[in-house]
């Protein structure tokens, strides 16, 4: 089999990028070791997945451009409209998008519900091989073309392989594009819960001494939890009965939201920043986690996912008398594209992971002077949210 692309990896980021090159006149192959995924025969009466995204404006109109916003049950999802982060001693910093001049900060939906109507897309598209489920065995690059062998023994010829199999990514690791990561010593602690009282579309975020708790609103009275701690924190939180937590949760958001009631199981996974020295090679282009780690403090992993497949088809698109979408000089432009982005929200993230993890009482005072005094400064603050909106 010959195509002119071949995406490994059929999560988010992987089929956005699929979806948005079904008018490119590229031939395409996905490689997915998973089935399809698909939705709950009444949708009214599914549980509310774990995963939950905000995703921002940009990334909004990329996904309405691939075709995938149209499948999406529109009861699933929630904007935010208001922003409130608090310092741990006292400090506030609030956005909201009327001051910003815009309709929404971001939307909240569910990795399940976007997954689904991606795949929607990409079961419609003509230009699109899907092969799943399907695990890769060897690679190899040529000059003129890479070669991917796959585990029942079928072989796929490809100008550009596009790794975008997630953080421990097979095509990343197989091309030898490496650097050790940094282990935050912190796990993500997930779960969702109703509340008692409505969060008006408010988002919310508490930097504490020993983590950091966010709050992200779900359709009617139910809030998505992301609370980074430390891994002993998170497995003692683990093992708590659903009303326990309910009640810890409650309590380190300061009773914002009155009574919290699980209603997913609370799950953790380890969280890292990994920071490559480039994201593409010969014939070779990574995007999304395959590409970038970083803390989820300010929900910007994915939206960096899917700023990297946005960048990914410009530049093919653009690629002007250059037939071989896996040139080395073309995959170069994507790289240096995507690199101040990637390193920005890296070093962001990571600054105020550490800034606000630190027991210093001076740090203390600063950083919580700091926030207050941002707050008071409006365009300071659309300075800051400009990125995020993107």
């Amino acid at each position: 089999m010959e195509f002119d692309i071949v995406i490994v990896g059929g999560g988010l980021v992987g089929a956005s990028l699929a979806a948005s090159l079904r008018h490119s006149g590229l031939s395409l192959a996905l490689v997915e070791s998973q089935c399809s995924p698909a939705l709950p025969e009444d949708p009214e009466l599914a549980d509310w997945d774990s995963r939950i995204y905000a995703i921002s404006p940009g990334s909004r109109r990329f996904l309405e451009e691939a075709g995938a916003w149209d499948h999406l049950a529109t009861h699933r999802v929630a904007p935010v409209e208001e922003m409130r982060v608090f310092g741990d001693d006292g400090a506030k910093l609030e956005f909201s998008a009327y001051e910003m001049g815009v309709s929404e900060l971001a939307c909240i939906l569910e990795n399940r519900e976007l997954q689904h109507a991606l795949w929607q897309v990409l079961q419609q598209q003509d230009n699109l091989t899907l092969l799943h489920p399907a695990r890769c065995a060897s690679l190899s690059v040529g000059e003129n073309f890479a070669e991917l062998a796959l585990q029942d023994g079928r072989s796929i010829r490809a100008k550009l392989i596009v790794g975008a199999d997630g953080r421990d990514s097979w095509v990343r690791n197989q091309v030898g594009i490496s650097a050790a990561p940094v282990n935050y010593r912190h796990h993500g602690v997930v779960a969702n819960f109703t509340t008692e009282r409505p969060h008006r579309g408010i988002a919310y975020q508490w930097f504490q001494p020993d983590g950091i708790l966010a709050l992200l609103p779900l359709p009617g009275n139910r809030v998505s939890m992301v609370w980074s701690v430390s891994p002993e924190r998170s497995a003692e939180l683990l093992t708590l009965t659903r009303e326990e937590l309910g009640d810890r949760v409650a309590a380190a958001a300061r009773h914002t939201l009155g009574e919290m009631q699980v209603i997913t199981p609370a799950a953790a996974f380890p969280l890292r920043l990994l920071v490559l020295p480039q994201i593409a090679a010969p014939r070779i282009a990574l995007i999304g986690d395959a590409a970038h780690n970083m803390h989820p403090l300010a929900g910007q992993g994915v939206n960096t996912g899917f700023r990297d497949a946005q960048q990914l088809v410009k530049t093919l698109l653009d690629r002007g008398g250059c037939a071989d979408c896996g040139d080395a000089q073309l995959l170069r432009r994507y790289d240096r594209k995507r690199k101040e982005d990637i390193y920005s929200m890296q070093a962001t993230t990571y600054g105020l992971k550490h800034l606000f993890n630190n027991d210093d009482p001076i740090l203390r005072k600063l950083r919580n002077l700091g926030m207050d005094a941002t707050n008071r400064m409006t365009p300071l603050k659309k300075l800051l949210v400009q990125h995020a909106l993107n």
